[in-house]
């Protein structure tokens, strides 16, 4: 049964792939035995998972680019299927968000958040799926999304936006590509700990720079996820592999969320009392 989930042999391409939920990515397909090409804008971050995959066992390419040139994407892409000889795993990982009304965000602004997150997107993934299909040997796509792409997201609409696309895209290809043994799938996930929303958006991964959180901050951001804490990176890593893996052989065009239970409670909190809640004035149940 675990030789199912192994994906010894095979090739991935990871975009955005130095840090946060792209890294755990990458990192965790080479441990299941896949090499991995590494494309991500900060230098020193893809060649510190580089590092982290060779460590694995598997050979590693660490390619600086920003997703948003789509002509260095592309590139990117054949370099890594060139280096292989073949194709077989695309991450698309790369996104970007940064809050404010939508009534007072610029022009220049959504279209750089359509770049990052949606073009980023439809570029890799049109140049992977050809080199997938000129092998022959099908191959799996995982788009990380975010349970933003199903709900409201007030003060981040671009962005949900965006995501919501990202779904909708994932289902099509499922069905487009199906013929050629492409699966297509998404992941979506909420409150998981990164380099960026720790303040750490740029420069080599350091934990020591990270926002630190008072003891109420982090009471009160467990008692909106239903399992009591934050995600952490390598478990979106987990979920990538399986849906790369044998195992998901019959999983196409599904989202699959990996936020703790946060998008089945729609609202839902822990209040201080332990009792569940609509907010803390609510409380229902005895």
């Amino acid at each position: 049964m675990t030789d199912r989930i192994r994906l010894d042999g095979q090739a991935a391409f990871v975009t955005g792939g130095g840090g946060g939920i792209g890294r755990a990515i990458a990192i965790r397909l080479a441990e299941a035995g896949a090499d991995i090409a590494i494309f991500d804008i900060f230098p020193e971050r893809a060649e510190e998972a580089a590092e982290r995959v060779r460590e694995a066992g598997r050979k590693a390419l660490a390619i600086p680019g920003d997703v948003m040139d789509s002509a260095a994407l592309r590139a990117a892409v054949d370099r890594a299927a060139a280096e292989y000889g073949r194709l077989d795993i695309l991450a698309n990982n790369a996104g970007g968000v940064s809050a404010r009304p939508f009534l007072e965000q610029s022009e220049r602004s959504m279209r750089k958040h359509v770049d990052i997150n949606l073009m980023s997107m439809l570029i890799a993934t049109q140049a992977a799926a050809q080199h997938m299909v000129a092998g022959g040997r099908g191959g799996s796509i995982v788009n990380v999304a975010s349970i933003e792409a199903s709900r409201a997201a007030p003060n981040f609409a671009v962005y949900a936006a965006c995501k919501a696309g990202m779904l909708s895209f994932t289902k099509s290809m499922a069905v487009e590509l199906s013929g050629h043994g492409i699966r297509v799938n998404c992941i979506a996930p909420d409150h998981t700990i990164t380099p960026g929303n720790q303040g750490n958006r740029a420069g080599p991964v350091d934990p020591a720079t990270w926002k630190q959180h008072s003891d109420e901050a982090v009471d009160a951001m467990n008692r909106l996820i239903p399992l009591g804490r934050e995600g952490v990176d390598m478990e979106c890593g987990d979920a990538a592999v399986f849906l790369s893996s044998a195992m998901a052989s019959y999983i196409s065009g599904v989202l699959l969320p990996v936020d703790g239970g946060t998008w089945a409670s729609s609202g839902w909190v822990r209040g201080q009392n332990g009792k569940w809640t609509l907010n803390e004035g609510l409380s229902f149940g005895a």
